[in-house]
């Protein structure tokens, strides 16, 4: 709607002349110039006044340079000084966000308050009188009720008596039934026929272990090693300990140093045999039960299975003329010292091997036994029954373990005159890599491959000789 028309009147009191074109007269009053302020004091100027023409802001503090703090020289000098818009008369002003206040709990309404940072509280003065006191009686009540309880149960219920003559605790009925083959079943049937061997020499003792191979005439296998201390010894003795606790002397029937293998005499009725087994039914991963007096505890029981086969180990002498390489049974079934001589057994309880060595880095047992198989413990045990020696085929060398980095062998370092090498015509530097066709790949390899076969027979060697392969026939001589 558009503004009225001012009247006469009006436009006689306020409008504008006729001879004025601006917005005033130009002959109105003009307000008297102030005149201007009286220069600061000098003490002014030098505390603080700009310290060169120019400069704004703060000049330095009377001291220097500003410090790292307020002193009492320099109550407001700091290194950002400079900067404080409070203390630059320059600074520009600026409009910044409106101040926010924190909300007080007591001007909230309600028990749930809000803090400052947003959580919810309860403000137990709000809560009525009435509501308090129905929950401070209700804890007082549980509390008694509680209480009450207690003191009855305690007060109504009797101490029992200390001692309760005739007790019988309960036992499993029927007994626990036991699977056939299992190792409890084994050692039952096997213990009787392992017997513990005691060595005295002057005052030394040993021990180890024997299984008995011949219940009629008491005949015991056990090491070379074992019981060649006390062979031809003047006060020295055996005695063969038994599953019962009995015991009797033994004598030595036969020792062979490059079997490890031993066989005595004990004079006892009524003694328990093992049957034996045969090598070529042993595969690997076959379960096996060791049986001995480790570390002198007779009838000690351990099992595990086959871990490997025809496994070539140099025994050592051990302080007895044991010089041998046999194809071991490898087994995982633990073995300490004072195993030696005790039985190796299948799941049937058959004897499989004589363990004699372990391979150990502290002592010990690691979990490396092994055992002489029992195709060789048949064999030199009836040599030694017969006529108390046993004899090995021998290819009369002497070698040790070579590679060229492809293939392994057995150097010939010397041949002995008159041997069945020397007249297969086998040179020194000779690599002999099989025998009969089977590999060989160590020096331990070649004595164990020779081993196979009994004096007499004639065999294949192939060897390599200045680079090139060829194959001689050789027939064993008796070792």
């Amino acid at each position: 709607m558009p503004a009225p028309e001012p009247t006469a009147g009006q436009q006689a009191a306020f409008g504008r002349p006729g001879s004025v074109t601006g917005s005033f007269s130009a002959d109105r009053p003009v307000a008297p110039t102030p005149p201007p302020p009286p220069p600061p004091a000098e003490a002014l100027i030098r505390a603080f006044g700009p310290a060169a023409p120019g400069q704004r802001g703060l000049q330095e503090p009377p001291s220097g340079r500003a410090g790292r703090r307020r002193t009492a020289s320099g109550p407001w000098w700091k290194p950002d000084a400079r900067t404080d818009p409070w203390r630059d008369p320059y600074a520009p002003a600026g409009l910044g966000a409106p101040a926010v206040y924190p909300v007080e709990q007591d001007e909230q309404e309600g028990p749930v308050v809000v803090d400052p940072r947003g959580r919810r509280k309860l403000r137990l003065g709000d809560l009525s009188v009435r509501l308090s006191a129905l929950v401070l009686l209700a804890v007082l009540l549980v509390g008694a009720v509680g209480g009450a309880v207690g003191w009855y149960l305690s007060r109504a219920t009797p101490e029992s008596p200390l001692f309760a003559p005739g007790t019988q605790l309960s036992e499993v009925d029927p007994g626990i039934t036991r699977e056939p083959g299992s190792v409890s079943e084994i050692a039952e049937k096997v213990t009787p026929a392992v017997v513990s061997i005691e060595v005295r020499v002057g005052q030394a003792g040993a021990t180890g272990s024997g299984v008995v191979v011949d219940a009629d005439n008491g005949y015991v296998v056990t090491n070379n090693h074992v019981v060649s201390g006390a062979d031809g010894v003047d006060g020295a003795g055996i005695r063969a300990v038994f599953s019962d606790g009995s015991g009797s002397e033994a004598r030595i029937v036969g020792r062979d140093p490059a079997s490890d293998l031993a066989v005595i005499k004990v004079e006892k009725p009524g003694l328990v045999a093992l049957s034996l087994g045969r090598s070529e039914n042993v595969v690997v991963g076959d379960p096996v039960v060791a049986v001995g007096s480790p570390l002198g505890l007779a009838g000690t029981v351990t099992s595990g299975i086959v871990s490997a086969l025809d496994r070539p180990v140099r025994l050592a002498g051990e302080g007895s003329d044991t010089n041998a390489v046999i194809s071991a049974v490898q087994t995982d079934a633990p073995i300490n010292p004072g195993n030696s001589g005790g039985a190796l057994v299948d799941a049937t309880g058959a004897l499989v091997g004589i363990n004699t060595a372990i391979a150990s880095t502290g002592g010990g047992s690691i979990g490396l036994g092994f055992a002489i198989p029992v195709d060789t413990v048949r064999d030199i045990s009836e040599q030694l029954i017969d006529d108390g020696r046993a004899v090995h085929a021998s290819l009369g060398v002497n070698a040790r373990s070579v590679t060229d980095g492809t293939r392994d062998g057995a150097l010939v370092l010397n041949v002995e005159p008159g041997s069945a090498a020397a007249n297969a015509g086998i040179q020194q530097q000779d690599v002999v890599i099989a025998v009969e066709g089977r590999p060989v790949g160590s020096s331990e390899e070649l004595v164990v491959a020779v081993d196979r076969f009994a004096p007499g027979d004639e065999v294949t060697i192939e060897l390599v000789r200045d680079g090139s392969s060829r194959e001689v026939r050789a027939i064993l001589d008796a070792a």
